[in-house]
């Protein structure tokens, strides 16, 4: 098989943590072709999806993981790639959008991981709406009045960034509490009312990490419990937090039962989701990470099944 990565540039890559290069790395190891590609160098001829490519060797080696099979990137049809795998971290803004738009047009033959359907559709911090009964309380506005009277109503909340990414513009606030800001916390978060915000009823387990469930094809593969620094707030591994082994509990299978069948339908083959005090708070389809870190707690090469599910 031919898969074909649409990524980050190669020499930002952190192989001792990155998903993408450990997908890469199974799948050659098992005898696959790899290929990397900018989604800039995207375009249609007539209706044919075409990319500069550049075909690798993959090491499991940290100091050079990657090597260049040729001297010089060659232009792709990509029906000729058996896998296509978006792999470009968020937010998904309009050039992410334009790339999915142009990977619509590859022809069946071709898998498209995610669908790029679902990464329109299925905004990481909104999707988990879909399961109201599954997230704590939410208001979805970009009206600080309305934000400050949920908080009341609430007591503290979490800010985030409706297309935000790696806990960055995370706040939290709470109404009658001038240790955690005031309304110009509001201001600041909603851009002056111009940008739409998640707030979140804030869950005290939160202080003790939220897990990290990864899922193939609706099913979980197991989780990783994210734990924010000592001086910190935030359980991001991007800000932060640090990774520790978890195991998944009865409440994790019920939430992970009752999204498999929209999962699948949606075309969401590789998915991470995030759960605090056993509730549904993101549901990630872009780019999901810990993969690395959940192999090595298991001792199990969950990057292999991955790529063998697709074999």
């Amino acid at each position: 098989m031919k898969h074909a990565f649409i990524m980050d540039p190669l020499e930002k890559v952190k192989p001792w943590k990155d998903t993408t290069y450990f997908l890469m790395l199974a799948a050659a190891s098992r005898g696959h072709r790899v290929c990397h590609l900018d989604q800039l160098s995207l375009k249609l001829v007539h209706n044919r999806v075409h990319a500069r490519v550049a075909w690798l060797e993959i090491r499991d080696d940290p100091q050079r993981p990657f090597v260049p099979l040729d001297r010089e990137e060659c232009d792709l049809d990509l029906s000729e790639i058996d896998v296509v795998w978006i792999r470009t971290d968020p937010p998904v803004d309009r050039r992410y959008l334009y790339t999915t738009l142009l990977l619509d047009h590859l022809p069946p033959t071709t898998r498209v991981l995610n669908r790029p359907s679902a990464i329109r559709d299925w905004n990481e911090k909104l999707a988990a709406l879909r399961y109201p009964d599954l997230t704590p309380r939410t208001l979805v506005s970009n009206e600080v009045d309305a934000i400050e009277q949920f908080s009341r109503d609430m007591g503290r909340i979490t800010i985030k960034p409706i297309d935000g990414f790696g806990g960055k513009g995370i706040v939290f606030y709470h109404a009658a509490d001038p240790a955690d800001g005031d309304s110009a916390t509001l201001d600041a978060a909603t851009r002056g009312g111009r940008h739409w915000v998640v707030a979140q009823q804030y869950l005290p387990a939160a202080r003790q990490g939220d897990k990290r469930i990864l899922l193939l094809n609706g099913e979980p593969l197991g989780a990783i419990l994210r734990v924010h620094a000592e001086d910190g707030e935030l359980n991001n591994l991007d800000a932060g937090g640090v990774a520790h082994p978890a195991q998944l509990d009865r409440r994790d299978g019920e939430i992970c039962a009752a999204m498999k069948s929209g999962l699948i339908e949606q075309g969401v083959f590789f998915a991470g989701i995030d759960i605090i005090g056993g509730m549904l708070i993101e549901v990630n389809v872009t780019s999901p990470t810990g993969l690395q870190e959940l192999c090595r707690f298991d001792g199990a090469n969950y990057h292999h099944r991955i790529i063998a599910a697709l074999e």
